[in-house]
């Protein structure tokens, strides 16, 4: 069984589905401190609902970011402890593809960097970019986005949708990714994506798109 666990932003979900793809159960929920703390009991809620044991999960999915700094640690971290303690494998994926495949019409992605930027995610792009506030509108003509609620807020995207379901398609990218890797990835060296370093630590960001 894939537990999949995604926390880089406000809206944080989680899911588990069976060896087989069949999704057995989902959360999505908007977290209001943006640090979410109850990943953990709300995880264990959705296990008992789903009639699942912790120790029925053989595989954990993590969204790895960009994002938010707190989430991308909490979310990462419980990942880790969990795979760890249960001896099992442990998948890592940018979130922002996770939250593409999660809305399979969206032509863009975007999640927190700071005060005044996001990043941003366009669909037949290999990375995230960071840009301002004052460009976001060009460079999502054309189709849906994805956002958090609070960014969504903050920025005015009106008609946005939150990644509430990335959890689901988290879990399945992860067990395509399997096929390839069986064994996942190096649980001591699973890190976030940081484009850009947390609030204080010396680091050159890369440049803004303009």
């Amino acid at each position: 069984m894939i537990l999949a666990i995604e926390a880089s932003s406000g809206d944080p979900s989680l899911a588990i589905m069976a060896d087989g793809g069949a999704l057995l159960g989902g959360e999505g929920w908007r977290s209001a401190h943006l640090q979410p703390g109850d990943l953990l009991p709300r995880l264990m809620g959705l296990l008992q609902r789903s009639g699942r044991r912790l120790d029925q999960v053989s595989i954990v999915a993590v969204g790895l970011g960009p994002g938010s700094f707190t989430g991308l640690r909490v979310g990462l971290g419980l990942a880790k402890g969990l795979a760890l303690g249960l001896g099992c494998r442990l998948v890592g994926i940018p979130s922002l593809v996770a939250w593409l495949a999660s809305e399979p019409d969206a032509v863009a992605a975007m999640s927190r960097a700071g005060a005044s930027q996001a990043y941003l995610l366009m669909r037949h792009d290999p990375a995230p970019r960071i840009v301002g506030r004052e460009v976001v509108a060009g460079f999502v003509e054309g189709g849906p986005l994805v956002a958090p609620s609070e960014l969504a807020s903050a920025f005015g995207l009106s008609g946005s949708r939150p990644p509430l379901r990335a959890a689901e398609a988290l879990a399945r990218l992860a067990a395509e990714r399997l096929i390839g890797m069986p064994d996942g990835d190096d649980l001591a060296r699973l890190e976030p994506i940081y484009l850009m370093p947390p609030r204080g630590l010396p680091a050159d960001p890369p440049p803004t798109a303009r």
